[in-house]
């Protein structure tokens, strides 16, 4: 699924680098991968050279279900530049992903009013195309399965 940019589409650009580009390119299959160290199965985000628990080179990006929760969030009442003054209230959520044991990503919790959003409330992942070539991954209220 595709969202409607939740912020402008103007201020989203990405500048992925050899590190950073196996992240990006899996956005835009629409799939969230995490790297994943292959000596100790550290999961780790964003993207680095080498494993931050054992110093492991040896680093892959797992395809993961893109569900999570809330671990915390603010709703920024005050606009950081101009161009975000129609989207106010916004919000800005860290979500920590069920399946990547430990990481925790920036994002936005979409189609959700801000007075609803809540601490360890269920999400899953989304995904924003605000221009061709940048897909972002953004977050929505869980759906619940029937």
């Amino acid at each position: 699924m595709t969202t409607n940019p939740y912020l402008p589409a103007d201020i989203a650009h990405l500048n992925p680098n050899e590190i950073t580009q196996g992240y990006w390119d899996a956005c835009s299959r629409r799939e969230l991968a995490i790297q994943r160290c292959t000596a100790c199965g550290h999961f780790q985000h964003p993207p680095r050279q080498i494993c931050g628990t054992c110093r492991g080179q040896g680093l892959e990006l797992t395809p993961t279900s893109g569900r999570g929760s809330v671990f915390t969030f603010i709703v920024v009442p005050h606009p950081v530049h101009p161009a975000l003054q129609p989207h106010l209230p916004y919000n800005v959520a860290l979500v920590e992903l069920e399946d990547a044991p430990g990481v925790r990503i920036v994002s936005n919790v979409v189609d959700t009013p801000p007075d609803e959003i809540e601490i360890g409330m269920p999400v899953e992942v989304v995904w924003e195309e605000p221009h061709p070539g940048t897909v972002l991954p953004r977050f929505r209220r869980r759906q619940a399965s029937g």
